[in-house]
């Protein structure tokens, strides 16, 4: 289950945000893993990004939003919403190398509830994933918020890495995503 997922994900496009904005820029093009695909629909929606492709002559729909280095330009963190067959909305989330996978991460949208930790599921080479599914209450939570924080365990040290992105958009982009997706 989880492999023709990430291929896809990572196949179509990344989304990233980090701890340091002064060192981080967010991205508003399609992203570069997208490769040479031909998008369909390319909207922003504040933060968000949506974008549908054709891959098996179905259209594939998603939602993502990046942040990269400034200077290098490298991937810090990605992630990305979209609905599976079932119509369920999903979440992967790329983060970088040199955390502790068996500490997993949590979430905590604005200063609300920290969830348990949420497993990573593996490690390709543009960072190491997890996989969330996101139920009806978790996405009334992420309308209603202005920021996720991500928490993850740095491998060297055991101190906590802080991750953030943006909710500016997402109510949009997800309605939009939910729509194309149909």
């Amino acid at each position: 289950m989880f492999g023709k997922n990430i291929k896809a994900a990572a196949a179509v496009a990344l989304v990233s945000f980090v701890t340091q904005p002064s060192n981080v820029a967010a991205q508003t093009e399609a992203p570069a893993a997208a490769g040479n695909n031909v998008f369909s629909v390319n909207e922003t929606h504040g933060d968000w990004i949506v974008l549908c492709s054709q891959a098996e002559a179905k259209q594939i729909c998603l939602m993502t939003q990046q942040q990269r280095k400034n200077d290098t330009k490298q991937l810090v963190i990605a992630a990305e919403i979209s609905t599976d067959k079932n119509d369920q909305i999903r979440g992967t989330i790329i983060l970088p190398f040199g955390l502790q996978l068996a500490a997993g991460v949590t979430v905590q949208v604005d200063d609300g509830v920290v969830s348990n930790p949420s497993p990573f599921a593996t490690c390709l080479p543009t960072g190491c994933i997890v996989q969330v599914l996101l139920d009806a209450p978790t996405l009334q939570t992420l309308r209603g918020g202005s920021n996720v924080k991500l928490v993850a365990k740095a491998h060297d040290s055991g101190q906590n890495v802080l991750l953030g992105l943006s909710l500016k958009g997402f109510p949009t982009a997800l309605d939009r995503l939910v729509a194309l997706s149909k």
